[in-house]
């Protein structure tokens, strides 16, 4: 297959998102097309930690996932990641996949970049994707996103929707990419409640083999801790985590901010969704699908990918009715929306 180099920015379309809800469980599977011969082996992809089931960032790439098995009929594959695995036992999977003659193979999460650079250049005939992360090669692309831009929105509508002055920011792990969704929303908090509205913010772990991005138990506590200092609005970064900020929000009857996919339509997380007030979109799922579909037709996307606002790569979700109720919202998010796109507001990534 012919290459392109050329950075290449496609319009993705949040609207994709919604397939996740329909992700659950945790284990590895195949779908679509009988599989019978190399040439229907299709898209593959590595989960991060907290796997399939998470209702967020990886459910958004399965979302993916399933769009172009149900499109090209082919055969797909989603593995699972192991407790304590090394980047030896991540470089293993994606060769595995490779050898197997999936195409395009992607790693969910920047964790697999060690990984990716060694085995990208051992099959060059094969196209890799990484999430949230830049790798070199000729036949990867780096997937990322301008993940403070969806946050400074979120920090818009947090601020709209405070009663108390108090909002709280919960990270899984306390690493630089999910410093770009604090800074986003720290922002967009003070910008929109002119220095009146207060900012709790707390991570779960310093690694993420402490279990930030994967034990709700963690998410929990730390969300309790922060209602108990008065935030009445926590947003969440911190990817399986979440789903105990959010379950904390509901039990104390203020609002959470969900993150990644639309976590308001969730069925796993259906109990909760009358307090989840909006989710900061990331579309794993369309980014994820544009790069099989550009293997499907023969012109591979390499190099970086970025996906931010101007693209619809990023966004806010307004699924809950309750969001258009409250007085302001709506237009101060697409005030800023604007302003973010247009180069008015330039958003901090730290």
């Amino acid at each position: 297959m012919r290459r392109i180099s050329k950075l290449t920015r496609v319009a993705v379309g949040v609207a994709s998102l919604a397939l996740a809800a329909t992700a659950c469980g945790g284990t590895s599977s195949d779908s679509g097309g009988d599989g019978g011969s190399k040439e229907d082996l299709g898209l593959a992809i590595a989960y991060d930690i907290g796997g399939k089931g998470d209702q967020s960032f990886n459910d958004a790439a399965y979302a993916g996932l399933k769009k172009a098995a149900d499109e090209y009929g082919y055969k797909t594959a989603d593995i699972e990641p192991t407790e304590g695995e090394t980047d030896a036992d991540k470089e293993q999977r994606l060769a595995s996949l490779a050898k197997q003659g999936y195409n395009p193979v992607i790693g969910v999460g920047f964790a697999y970049g060690p990984a990716m650079t060694a085995v990208a250049a051992k099959y060059p005939d094969t196209t890799f994707g990484i999430v949230d992360s830049v790798v070199e090669g000729k036949n990867v692309a780096s997937l990322v996103f301008a993940e403070e831009q969806a946050s400074y929105l979120a920090g818009v509508a947090a601020a709209k929707a405070t009663k108390t002055n108090t909002v709280g920011f919960i990270g899984g792990v306390d690493i630089p990419l999910i410093h770009k969704f604090e800074a986003g929303f720290k922002q967009g908090v003070a910008e929109t409640g002119g220095g009146k509205v207060k900012v709790v913010s707390q991570y779960l772990t310093q690694t993420a083999e402490e279990g930030g991005f994967s034990s709700p138990d963690k998410g929990k506590a730390a969300a309790e801790g922060q209602i108990e200092k008065n935030a009445d609005v926590v947003y969440q970064a911190a990817g399986l985590s979440g789903q105990g900020v959010i379950e904390a929000a509901a039990k104390a009857k203020v609002w959470a901010i969900g993150v990644d996919s639309d976590q308001y339509q969730q069925e796993a997380l259906a109990a909760y969704k009358n307090y989840i007030l909006t989710s900061a979109l990331k579309d794993v799922g369309g980014a994820v699908y544009e790069l099989a579909k550009s293997v499907e037709d023969g012109k591979p996307l390499t190099g970086v990918q970025t996906f931010d606002l101007k693209v619809d790569g990023v966004g806010l979700s307004d699924s809950n009715p309750e969001y258009a109720k409250i007085a302001g919202l709506q237009d101060a998010v697409e005030k800023a929306k604007a302003g973010i796109i247009d180069g008015s507001i330039k958003v901090k990534t730290e």
